[in-house]
């Protein structure tokens, strides 16, 4: 009888290798297992984020709503105080309105018209006198104040400010308080007036200026005092720096577009023949392509032969210069600098309040 062959046993290799397939399959799906949970946990963590962020602006916006309703409340109820003749409600109302929204439409309007009004509706209160002293003669006072009255209804507030001054001179402590307010009031109107109708700049950022020590501007005389401000720092540059000139009426021009000084130019045609005067400097300087965008800015504003020449000019010679000019073909035109003219435009008769303060200068 035979015996059977006896069986070898297998390389210690191959056996090591089989019994490290297991683990490393193993090692493999748990490694797929755990990024499927990372990827699920950054997932519920965006999701998170995204849902507070949403959440908070949700917040944010019902809030600001909610002023705006407030103030709007405010503001209809004012209105209908001052048709009622209840002055001193209505002047609460549009403070209120304010203090909600700084930038309402029309609120500081209000409140100065609902203090003008409170200042005309004041009446003399006679003072118990313990003696028989005899009662001083007031006429002379009493119809100085009747005009001040009259002046500040019909709007001419030089004249109500003249009648202050003379008023004071006569007498110091007559109604000293009631003088007091109605004389911000008309240093206010005055102000605005010289800036926005009469082209008298630094005059009205005086009388601005002068209110403001009897009480605290309204966001519009501010912005008008600081439009004013800009304007003269731009022209103090002008022919010196042209981008200085364009950067100052960039800002004012979109808003008060006919504002204007002594010298009748609105801050819209600065604004236009600044970009003039800078596309010439820039074409003596060789600057073709520069010039090019210069003088197409200001044909957004209006379109005369001339600056279209130049602007043509400017573009032909970015793309490489003019043609070679034959024997018989006339001259190239030279282009020569000249500023541009255009009708200044009357300005705004009446206020435009804006609910932003522009940059001071």
């Amino acid at each position: 009888m035979t015996l059977p062959d006896p069986i070898e046993p297998a390389p210690a290799d191959e056996i090591q290798t089989e019994t490290e397939q297991i683990p490393l399959k193993k090692r493999r799906r748990i490694g797929v297992y755990l990024i499927g949970i990372l990827i699920l946990l950054i997932g519920a963590g965006l999701g998170g984020l995204f849902g507070y962020q949403a959440g908070v602006n949700l917040r944010l916006q019902a809030q600001q709503d909610q002023k705006v309703m407030v103030a709007t409340n405010q503001y209809q109820l004012g209105m209908m105080d001052m048709q009622a003749g209840r002055f001193e409600t209505a002047k609460k109302r549009f403070e209120s309105v304010i203090r909600t929204d700084p930038n309402f439409p029309g609120a500081a309007d209000q409140l100065a018209r609902a203090m003008m009004e409170m200042s005309l509706a004041l009446t003399p209160t006679p003072e118990p006198t313990p003696t028989l002293a005899p009662t001083p003669d007031l006429r002379g006072e009493e119809e100085i104040f009747t005009h001040i009255q009259q002046s500040m209804a019909n709007q001419d507030w030089e004249g109500a400010i003249a009648s202050i001054e003379a008023l004071r001179d006569l007498n110091l402590t007559y109604r000293a308080v009631d003088l007091d307010g109605m004389y911000y009031i008309s240093l206010r109107f005055l102000g605005v007036q010289n800036i926005l109708n009469q082209g008298e700049l630094e005059v009205g950022i005086y009388h601005l200026t002068l209110a403001e020590r009897f009480a605290p501007l309204d966001v519009d005389a501010k912005n008008y005092r600081v439009w004013a401000r800009q304007y003269i720092a731009a022209a103090s540059f002008w022919k010196i720096d042209w981008p200085k000139v364009i950067a100052y009426f960039a800002e004012i021009y979109p808003s008060l577009p006919n504002l204007r000084d002594s010298s009748g130019m609105t801050a819209t045609e600065r604004y236009r023949q600044a970009l003039i005067g800078y596309g010439d400097k820039l074409v003596m300087e060789s600057l073709y392509c520069d010039a090019q965008i210069q003088y197409e800015a200001a044909l957004q504003f209006s379109n005369p032969e001339d600056l279209k020449t130049k602007a043509a000019y400017a573009a032909e010679m970015c793309a490489g210069g003019p043609p070679p000019v034959e024997n018989n073909a006339p001259p190239v035109p030279t282009i020569t600098p000249t500023p541009g003219t255009l009708t200044p435009g009357a300005p705004t008769a009446s206020e435009t309040p804006t609910l932003v303060e522009s940059p001071t200068p």
